[in-house]
């Protein structure tokens, strides 16, 4: 099956009530209810979404397993009364034979789990504490879904600009980022970590020529605000739709990706890097290497 090149997307800034899914499942309910008029194609979730991000050991007795995400979801798209498939991107924390996982899983509902990505960077310092209750994701790839091949990184994943050059080198078009991000640095007219989001967004984007749809949460976790500005950047590194801070809101966006061959025909970095990687290995594997020394 041939992907379709224009795609509605629908970027949902939400905010959830900590440590209670049912009451957040029956938002998203609301929510998807709110959509419909707009006709999204893939809804786009921020990372724990629906349980809240600072659980620390209530992980254990919240976590899903992939199957039962699907199900509960599914459910939701029932009781909503949505025609045909929705595609959606959700972070949730896992639950996979004794270990935990902060992770995000792209669904097709109402039938199938089509990838779970879990989280590699696990943030432990300042605020956070997640290595304490959760165990490291091991992979970072790239997947086929009915529109294209796309990729989704977590939170602190996307930080590091290895990830996303995996991500883009694997065949992403699209890297979908849920996150968690309590707002911190208030200098300016915007706290800092939301003008490194886009910052950071705007350099992927224009170095791989692809879409970044940043979806974050929102709403106060003790005492913490997380700060919100989802955003949808294009493969020319600009700014297509941001959200406002400290409030839910949905962006709505058709990504083409008829506009990605020109972009990297243009500005071929990507291929750049392809053609230069195995060059680059035996460096990798020297500086791996030292650990051992």
């Amino acid at each position: 099956m041939v992907a379709r090149s224009l795609v509605r997307h629908a970027i949902l800034q939400f905010r959830p009530e900590k440590a209670r899914p049912k009451e957040n499942l029956a938002r998203l309910g609301e929510h998807l209810q709110a959509l419909r008029p707009h006709t999204p194609e893939v809804v786009v979730l921020p990372e724990a979404a629906l349980t809240g991000y600072f659980l620390q050991g209530g992980v254990r007795e919240l976590a899903l397993t992939r199957h039962e995400l699907l199900e509960l979801l599914s459910q939701v798209h029932k009781e909503v009364g949505w025609e045909g498939l929705l595609d959606v991107v959700v972070g949730f924390y896992e639950r996979d034979e004794g270990a935990y996982y902060n992770s995000a899983a792209y669904l097709e509902l109402p039938h199938r789990v089509v990838h779970v990505h879990r989280k590699v960077f696990l943030p432990t310092y300042g605020v956070f504490d997640e290595e304490r209750y959760l165990a490291r994701g091991r992979r970072v790839e790239a997947f086929n879904t009915r529109f294209g091949r796309v990729a989704i990184l977590i939170c602190e994943d996307f930080w590091h600009s290895i990830t996303s050059a995996i991500a883009a080198l694997d065949g992403a078009e699209v890297i979908y980022v849920p996150a968690a991000s309590p707002a911190r640095g208030f200098q300016g007219e915007r706290p800092e970590n939301v003008e490194r989001w886009r910052t950071l967004a705007r350099a992927v984007a224009a170095e791989h020529g692809l879409y970044v749809v940043l979806s974050s949460l929102v709403g106060f976790e003790g005492g913490k605000g997380m700060s919100g500005g989802s955003l949808v950047v294009g493969p020319e590194g600009r700014l297509l739709a941001e959200a406002p801070l400290f409030e839910e809101a949905a962006l709505i966006v058709d990504l083409d990706r008829e506009r990605i061959p020109p972009v990297r025909y243009d500005s071929p970095l990507l291929s750049d890097l392809e053609a230069a990687l195995p060059l680059l290995l035996p460096d990798l594997e020297r500086v791996l290497g030292r650990e051992g020394r």
